[in-house]
C-alpha cells in the first residue's frame, strides 16, 4: 500500500517559490485574482518570518515581469528568468536553492499542470520536501488545475491550503509572530 508522505513545515527549513505570476499568463488563468491574493499573502508572511522568497519568470522578454501586486514582497536579487518549464531546470534558481541549504519548498504560481507540476517533480527527485498550495496555484481551466494537482499529489508532493502553511510556520498562538500574522490573515477575503 502506497502511503502519502508527511511534511511538517519548519520556517527554518522552508523556502517559498513563486512560479511565473506574469501579466501575460495571469490574464488567462482561472480565478487569477484568488491566486494573486493567496500568493501575496504567503509572500507577505514569509517576509515577516524571514523565509526566503524565490521567484521565477518564464521568458520575461515575451511574458513580462512578475505582476506589480507581488513586487513589494519580492527580493529583486532572487528573481530568476527561465526558459525551461520546470524551475529546477533554471541553473541560477537551483544554485540559490542549494546555497540556502533549506530542505522544504512551498510552491505557488502558474500553471498547475505545467510549470508547477514539473517543478514539484524535479524538486522531489532532488530530495526536497515539496508542498503545493492548491488555493495559490491555477491553470487556464479548472480541469487542468485539478489534473495538475492530482499529478502533484501522486508524485509525492503534499497539498496544503495557504492558511495551513502559514499557521504551521508560526507554530503556536504563544509565538510573538502570531498576532502580526493573524492581522495579515484577517486582511484576506474568504477563500
Amino acid at each position: 500500500m502506497h502511503t502519502m508522505p508527511r511534511v511538517k513545515l519548519d520556517p527554518q527549513k522552508c523556502v517559498l517559490t513563486i512560479i511565473d505570476i506574469q501579466p501575460t499568463l495571469t490574464k488567462t488563468i482561472f480565478e487569477s485574482s484568488r491566486v494573486l491574493e493567496r500568493v501575496a499573502f504567503l509572500a507577505k508572511v514569509a517576509n515577516h518570518l524571514g523565509i526566503p522568497v524565490l521567484t521565477t519568470e518564464q521568458n520575461p522578454s515575451r511574458m513580462g515581469n512578475t505582476c506589480d501586486e507581488l513586487q513589494p514582497f519580492l527580493d529583486p536579487t532572487a528573481i530568476y528568468s527561465k526558459m525551461t518549464f520546470s524551475a529546477a531546470g533554471c541553473e541560477d534558481y537551483l544554485a540559490k536553492l542549494t546555497e540556502l541549504g533549506r530542505t522544504q519548498v512551498v510552491l505557488v504560481g502558474t500553471e498547475t499542470h505545467i510549470c508547477v507540476s514539473l517543478t514539484a517533480n524535479d524538486l522531489l527527485d532532488r530530495g526536497f520536501e515539496v508542498v503545493v498550495c492548491p488555493d495559490a496555484v491555477s491553470s487556464r481551466t479548472m480541469e487542468r488545475h485539478k489534473l495538475g494537482m492530482e499529478r502533484i499529489r501522486d508524485a509525492g508532493a503534499v497539498p496544503a491550503h495557504s492558511e495551513s502553511v502559514v499557521y504551521e510556520w508560526v507554530g503556536s498562538a504563544a509565538s510573538p509572530d502570531f498576532k502580526p500574522v493573524l492581522q495579515i490573515v484577517k486582511g484576506l477575503s474568504a477563500g
